[in-house]
């Protein structure tokens, strides 16, 4: 994976990606005001590709923290890369573009860098991001994603977006966007869950041949949010052998999580809300793994997904039922 002089990887349209993201996800109101403050951190010391989506709730706070380093001369617009997600609730592909500028009014942007489907589950459209019905049960919708990848790629040609791509989605499912009669344009990505316990080899192995990135989300394990996560799996982070490389290159297991992804050609997302770890993760490319190193960190795969959105289970394109 060639990286240019500022981290960057080319896509498959063209334009390019910082191969290091900062996310946004925040899954509180405490934590929704910590990140604007952490997302100016990321970008005063060197984050230039911030993740964010319309379900996250943040945007406002996350375009302040921009459009404040905009105005100290820290960065240009053009010099960050914001991705966006295009709701569960707006598939029908009459609704994607009206998602689209939400998030663009709240984030107070002409245009996104990248915006990409969050998951192919589709839920029943209206003001309620997470609609359910009397059992608490959310209600779904069924949609043809091929009519809402038409949408995105339709958002693309009115400059409101550079480029497009996907999220947890299979390989079924991104054979099914590829092999559309009329595709006008490729997804450039497909952002996913991937960390050691869960290194997505099968699935990096077809992306490439279709020159399509994979974007690793929950890179470090994940934060252990009580509504999505099983307390009861392993932490990523206390795995010994990841202990012992990190201490062998005098670096965090963190670092350690975050190399082994880029040198697999994966563009890696992270989230910290605390300035010492954003400043330490972005030492990402001030060392190298051996490639004995990169198999033993393979060798610590155990299909372990954190994120299983068993809510969706039932939903025809629940992603996680094959690979």
């Amino acid at each position: 994976m060639e990286f240019d002089k500022d981290h960057c990887i080319k896509m498959n349209d063209g334009n390019k990606i910082p191969a290091v993201g900062f996310g946004t996800y925040s899954p509180d109101a405490v934590q929704k005001s910590k990140c604007e403050e952490a997302t100016k951190v990321a970008i005063e010391v060197g984050f230039r590709h911030i993740d964010g989506a319309f379900v996250y709730g943040t945007e406002e706070e996350v375009g302040r923290a921009i459009h404040e380093k905009i105005e100290d001369g820290t960065v240009k617009r053009e010099d960050i890369f914001y991705t966006g997600k295009l709701g569960s609730t707006f598939h029908r592909p009459e609704l994607v573009r009206s998602c689209l500028e939400q998030s663009l009014k709240k984030l107070k942007f002409d245009y996104l860098d990248l915006f990409i489907i969050h998951i192919p589950v589709s839920l029943k459209p209206g003001p309620d991001l997470s609609p359910m019905d009397e059992n608490g049960k959310l209600i779904f919708d069924i949609v043809d994603l091929r009519q809402t990848w038409e949408a995105m790629e339709a958002c693309k040609d009115a400059g409101l977006v550079k480029s497009i791509g996907v999220s947890n989605f299979n390989r079924r499912q991104l054979e099914m966007i590829l092999n559309k009669p009329g595709l006008k344009y490729k997804p450039v990505l497909n952002q996913v869950e991937c960390h050691p316990y869960l290194n997505q080899s099968k699935l990096l192995t077809f992306c490439k041949s279709k020159d399509i990135l994979l974007e690793a989300y929950c890179a470090l394990g994940s934060q252990r949010d009580k509504m999505w996560i099983d307390q009861s799996t392993p932490v990523l982070l206390e795995d010994p052998v990841l202990g012992a490389i990190a201490k062998k290159y005098n670096q965090s297991p963190a670092l350690v999580a975050l190399r082994y992804q880029l040198q697999r050609g994966i563009v890696v997302l992270f989230k910290s809300f605390t300035r010492k770890r954003i400043e330490e993760n972005f030492q990402v490319f001030d060392f190298q793994l051996s490639e004995e190193d990169m198999k033993t960190i393979d060798g610590l795969n155990k299909n372990l997904r954190y994120l299983n959105l068993i809510q969706l289970v039932d939903h025809p394109q629940f992603p996680f039922k094959d690979e």
